[in-house]
């Protein structure tokens, strides 16, 4: 081969070279302060300001580099903030953590009697459902003990304070449905009651379910509609509550479709009312008796445990919290953080922000602008900024227990709250992201491999007053176009 042949050679294989040095920087350029053009178009549509939307993305393995955007402002984060609560209990309480259920007295029964109170005693346990109750009774009945001479006194004590539902204003219309409870340290059944409802062409019949003693159900001011089935809750309005000579009368209201069935489970009866009334009658059904009056109060130091349930390990936990983004549950848990770490007299959801502010310190990550409430983002004042969000999400792929995390957030186009997102698109069955949203709050936050199988840390909160309303295909044109880099 001639000397020019050669140097014609070398120069191409040079320009072949540098181009693929360029190819291979193309997903890895320096953190780029401006939007894709289809996320752009996106906020065109919705009508949003691109001030409106905030962004970190990075591979792992590259964290200096990738797509950011006013990371380091304080924004409303929605259920994303779930994953501040998950993250930092998986490290303090361990995947396999649980809550404990307890049934005590002050001293040991003689024979058949219990001469004393029976005492139940909550711990946080996340499995705590009618079942869970009557096991542990039932686990008393073969102890031999058959009647209870000093009352029921229950005990909510492990959360300061021990019933923060008193007086709470309501975070929207709708106080009485699931994602609107306030737990305590008793959770029994989630505080929860089902309501099996059925139409005809004329009217509505409703019935508890369980049908515990002392409450009914009067459906005269519900009203019927033509409105489809799935969409029985759009004329319900609030239930109000009543009294007559047998007990409590829950007054349901609004409207209802015909020829429909529903059964909504609803938190609408006081719940210490409610659990005396289900302990009562399952230690009747079981052939025992309780003599004396219900009330709250503390376990005495010395008391002898007599029956236990324990809830569910924190990893199972998460797969509810995560992907069903259940905020009760959450809201659980981020106190159970707070019990474990609170001295005596300090408020548990202080303690559960001094522990989440120390680990961040722990990890390196700035608390500026941070602002903690209940730990699940159901909240009009929780805040984090993308950049403290991306830092949580990496520290905790470095952490002991990042693939517990990993496997509990939803699947894009798969399950969760993204079962019916990216359907089609490069992200089905790759992202796993963390979903949120409030009325004018959205959030996608979580990780994405890459085309290459690089695992890319992703947030993108988007805060507008149309945020809820129109802001999906922002964030859902964001990830695809990551993806398909």
């Amino acid at each position: 081969m001639s000397s020019s042949s050669l140097s014609r050679l070398a120069h191409s294989v040079s320009l072949l070279l540098a181009t693929l040095s360029l190819a291979g920087c193309a997903s890895l350029q320096p953190a780029a302060p401006s939007l894709p053009a289809e996320v752009r178009t996106a906020l065109d549509a919705a009508g949003m300001p691109e001030s409106a939307l905030g962004v970190v993305a990075f591979a792992l393995d590259a964290p200096d580099q990738g797509l950011r955007l006013q990371a380091d402002r304080a924004m409303q984060p929605g259920s994303a903030m779930k994953l501040v609560t998950a993250i930092v209990a998986l490290d303090r309480l361990g995947p396999h953590s649980r809550g404990r259920s307890e049934l005590l007295a002050e001293a040991a029964p003689q024979g058949e009697r219990l001469a004393g109170p029976l005492y139940l005693r909550g711990g946080a346990d996340s499995a705590l459902d009618w079942g869970a109750l009557w096991l542990m009774l039932r686990q008393l009945r073969e102890q031999g003990v058959r009647e209870i001479q000093g009352g029921l006194v229950v005990d909510r004590q492990l959360f300061l304070p021990a019933r923060a539902d008193l007086g709470a204003a309501p975070f929207d219309e709708a106080p009485e449905f699931p994602y609107n409870v306030i737990p305590d340290a008793l959770n029994l059944n989630g505080q929860l009651l089902r309501y099996l409802l059925q139409s005809d062409g004329e009217r509505v019949q409703a019935r508890l379910f369980p049908a515990w003693p002392g409450m009914k159900v009067d459906t005269s001011r519900l009203t019927l509609n033509e409105r489809p089935c799935a969409d029985w809750a759009r004329d319900w309005r609030v239930p109000e509550l009543g009294r007559d000579a047998g007990g409590v009368v829950v007054m349901l209201q609004g409207g209802f479709p015909k020829h429909c069935r529903a059964a909504p489970e609803l938190n609408l009866v006081d719940r210490q009312w409610l659990a005396a009334q289900s302990l009562r009658q399952l230690w009747r059904e079981l052939g025992g008796v309780i003599e004396g009056p219900d009330r709250e109060a503390a376990t005495p130091a010395g008391a002898v445990v007599l029956a236990s349930h324990q809830g569910r390990p924190l990893i199972e936990d998460l797969f509810p919290m995560m992907k069903r983004s259940d905020n009760a549950l959450t809201r659980l848990t981020y106190l159970r953080l707070g019990a474990a770490a609170a001295v005596p007299g300090e408020p548990t959801a202080a303690a559960a922000e001094r522990v989440v502010r120390a680990w961040f310190a722990e990890q390196g990550i700035a608390d500026q602008g941070l602002v903690l409430d209940n730990g699940s983002g159901l909240s009009r004042s929780e805040r984090i900024t993308p950049a403290q969000l991306a830092a949580l999400l990496q520290a905790a792929q470095r952490g002991r227990h990042g693939p517990e995390l990993l496997v509990s957030l939803p699947v894009a186009g798969v399950d969760g709250t993204l079962a019916r997102r990216f359907k089609g698109g490069p992200a089905e069955g790759r992202a796993r992201l963390k979903t949120g949203t409030l009325r004018n709050a959205m959030a996608l936050a979580g990780y994405m491999p890459d085309a290459r199988g690089r695992l890319w840390v992703v947030v993108a909160l988007l805060n507008d007053e149309q945020a809820a309303a129109k802001g999906r295909p922002v964030l859902d044109a964001l990830i695809e176009w990551l993806a398909r880099r």
